[in-house]
């Protein structure tokens, strides 16, 4: 038996056909329509299209799973919200059974990636686990008792929105101040350094970015790795920001993992060992720390995986 798992995004929709030991066989993708029926034309045209081209038929596949940036309320397959996706109230379940025969079945897409790390990758058997995707911005999702957990409302996991600075004034995209996501996302690392190079331009920093508007992330661990002091202090405070979050996550659910994914996971143990010495410091006096802080290993199939999953018994 097969399973088909779909990551839709603002800039692109993928499906990949999965089968039953989580391996992908194969992908196809297409770019995303502004209009909301072509949206949901092409989802069913990518299905149909994997399983006409290994020459299977729709009964060979036991579902189908979509992972959705956005608001999804899971049990009645209806979109609440989609970020950069013009799929707003809709009933995506309805709406693709027009074209499919298959059962559908639709989550958050940082819960599916969740998921999938905790079903193959690198929190695999685990029951408890906090998938982190750092990269733009700070998605999160939940696992509990081996199982996604979304909340009463569908829309627990909003980790890059915890506040850890209460004297912050960098307003979030969420309309609040001091979030999580301001200081632990690549995008923040990348305002840091910029910051600092202003006060102080000899640094190898501008070396590897060029131009103070270019600084990236990495270019800040490319010149830490070279020796330079100013992007030493820096990833010294961007961990301490991580780490912060994570010290919370630990306290409130002492999860068995935690996985750090998305963009930033590329940096693997310059990233996290720093980041598990900052928790260290910050855990409770006379306790040790027994969550395990992890990379991710998934990349980006981690979401097809789990969304491919989201209907197996």
């Amino acid at each position: 038996m097969y399973y088909i798992g779909l990551d839709i995004g603002g800039m692109s929709l993928k499906a990949g056909l999965v089968d039953e030991n989580y391996n992908v066989i194969d992908t196809l993708s297409c770019s995303t329509k502004k209009e909301q029926h072509l949206i949901i034309e092409d989802i069913a045209t990518l299905c149909k299209d994997i399983i006409t081209k290994h020459n299977l038929t729709q009964s060979d596949i036991n579902s189908i799973g979509i992972g959705f940036p956005g608001l999804t309320n899971p049990v009645e397959g209806i979109i609440q919200a989609a970020s950069n996706v013009n799929l707003v109230n809709v009933n995506i379940k309805t709406e693709l059974s027009k074209f499919l025969t298959i059962p559908i079945f639709i989550e958050n897409d940082a819960n599916v990636a969740a998921l999938g790390e905790v079903l193959c990758g690198a929190a695999k058997g685990a029951r408890s686990a906090v998938v982190l995707t750092i990269g733009t911005g700070v998605g999160g999702g939940i696992i509990l008792d081996g199982k996604i957990y979304g909340g009463a409302f569908f829309g627990a996991g909003e980790i890059g929105h915890q506040v850890i600075h209460f004297e912050s004034d960098l307003i979030c995209g969420c309309g609040r101040t001091g979030c999580y996501e301001q200081f632990a996302s690549a995008t923040a690392l990348a305002r840091m350094a910029k910051e600092a190079v202003y006060s102080n331009p000899n640094t190898k920093i501008l070396d590897f970015a060029k131009d103070i508007d270019n600084i990236s992330a990495k270019n800040v661990f490319d010149a830490k790795d070279i020796g330079d002091e100013l992007a030493k202090n820096i990833l010294n405070k961007y961990f301490y920001f991580v780490s912060l979050g994570l010290t919370n996550l630990i306290n409130i659910l002492q999860p068995e993992y935690i996985i750090i994914g998305g963009a930033m996971s590329v940096q693997k143990e310059n990233l996290i060992n720093p980041i598990i010495e900052n928790v260290k410091k910050q855990m409770y006096k006379g306790t040790e720390l027994y969550t395990q802080i992890k990379a991710a290993t998934l990349g980006n199939t981690a979401g097809i995986i789990g969304a491919a999953m989201l209907g197996k018994k």
